[in-house]
């Protein structure tokens, strides 16, 4: 959801005009935040410099990058950046917390373009038995980055296997969410989470009937949304106790979508051999979290690992077809997409951090069209990332990455690029829950 520039600079002042702050020895701080349901007010500003040999398009390529959902796009997001210095995403937020009743969180992403809705949810505090209820906009718990924030994560540029099976932003939605922590002697966390299954990028995603009708010529098109929720999630978290420098965490994800759509363009060079697709889509995933920490100086000689798989399967009719379209009207279609992606952090010095994170997308790459088996190369990336932090709230990173990205051709593209930038997180900023 956009809104204008100034709309951005109304919906600024405001956010300033209800947060109290109070000038210390470190700069601003907060009064805000001793559970009167005051909100804490979050500031995060991000910029960096990008070169990749693709002169700037190395976003646009590996968006392209073959697989099943080749054609989804819920929206049209701006994420390219180009070759020289670039704003990356900011981010306003409010915290507010009343201890044992309610916690409430409104996030904005904000860009050169737009001012875009990030998150706004509710989530009780008090509920018996362990139980937890959110309701609004959120991200997804499904996974361990889906619920993380760009500037929360320890690489730049997104994930390739998350990009390609759930979208740029991952899977974020309007929804309620349900979660149980078990009452035995480790940590153990149950959720259930029930989606609009609106605005997806990939997963879930719903094409205008219109705008299917002007590319495919012959058939019914796609049928009109169904009444929502479209979309549910199931995740487990466990992470048994280790001690006190070890900490462990494994988890397993399912979701569902029972309403997608998708066009389908064989040939870019033939203009009328598209065909529309309605049907489910579901996602598995299994994640692994490791942490080991040193107790050394400001995160010296601790290690972070961290690994997930993800696997997508769809299965649809074909609802509309051109003349020259390799299947009928009535023909199944049926794909199954997987990526992978094995990170590290480990902290060589105070305060410095060496990263090394490798991606795999389509190791499984494969469409069942009718009988007719069309599988694709899978893309890799390899990323290696300095990170310094000359305090907790600010963060210089460089990363170098290489990727060989394939087409529906088979034809492989290699990538290199360059990142050098800065995030400043300011006022009440919270952890990642993971």
């Amino acid at each position: 959801m956009a809104m204008t520039r100034s709309a951005f600079s109304f919906v600024f002042v405001v956010l300033a005009a209800v947060t109290p702050f109070a000038y210390g020895e470190e700069g601003y701080v907060h009064q805000a935040g001793d559970g009167s349901g005051v909100p804490v007010f979050e500031l995060v500003l991000d910029g960096f410099f990008y070169h990749d040999n693709q002169h700037g398009g190395g976003a646009e390529l590996i968006e392209e990058a073959a697989g099943i959902l080749h054609g989804v796009h819920g929206h049209e997001h701006e994420h390219g950046a180009s070759n020289g210095l670039n704003l990356g995403e900011s981010e306003i937020a409010l915290t507010a917390d009343l201890p044992g009743q309610l916690k409430g969180r409104l996030s904005l992403a904000l860009s050169t373009e737009a001012v875009e809705l990030e998150e706004a949810w509710l989530q009780t505090q008090a509920l018996p038995g362990g139980l937890a209820l959110k309701a609004g906009r959120f991200l997804s718990d499904i996974g361990y980055l889906n619920g993380q924030h760009p500037h929360q994560q320890e690489f730049a540029g997104g994930n390739l296997v998350y990009g390609a099976l759930l979208g740029a932003h991952g899977l974020i939605d309007a929804g309620v969410q349900l979660t149980w922590e078990a009452p035995v002697p480790f940590y153990l966390q149950l959720g259930v989470e029930t989606l609009q299954g609106h605005e997806q990028e990939r997963f879930g995603a719903l094409i205008e009937a219109e705008d299917a009708d002007d590319i495919v010529l012959s058939g019914a098109g796609l049928s009109l949304p169904r009444s929502g929720p479209r979309s549910g999630t199931f995740f487990l978290k466990a992470a048994p106790y280790l001690g006190e420098r070890h900490s462990l965490q494994a988890g397993v994800s399912y979701a569902h979508a029972r309403q997608y759509q998708q066009v389908i363009n064989e040939d870019a060079a033939i203009v009328d051999d598209q065909f529309a697709l309605e049907g489910r889509q579901q996602l598995s995933g299994l994640e692994l979290v490791y942490e080991y920490d040193a107790d050394g100086e400001q995160g010296k000689g601790d290690w972070k690992l961290a690994a997930e798989y993800l696997q997508l399967k769809k299965a649809m009719r074909v609802t509309g077809a051109d003349t020259t379209a390799p299947v009928q009207i009535g023909d199944t279609v049926n794909g199954t997409q997987d990526g992978l992606y094995v990170q590290g952090m480990y902290g060589i010095a105070p305060r410095l951090q060496l990263g090394l994170r490798y991606e795999v997308s389509g190791m499984l790459n494969e469409l069942d069209e009718a009988g007719s088996i069309r599988t694709f190369d899978a893309s890799v990336r390899t990323s290696l990332a300095v990170t310094f932090r000359p305090n907790p709230a600010t963060r210089l990173r460089l990363q170098l990455s290489s990727a060989s990205v394939s087409d529906e051709a088979g034809v492989k593209t290699q990538l290199n690029a360059f990142v050098l930038g800065y995030t400043g997180m300011f006022g009440g900023h919270e952890g990642h829950a993971h």
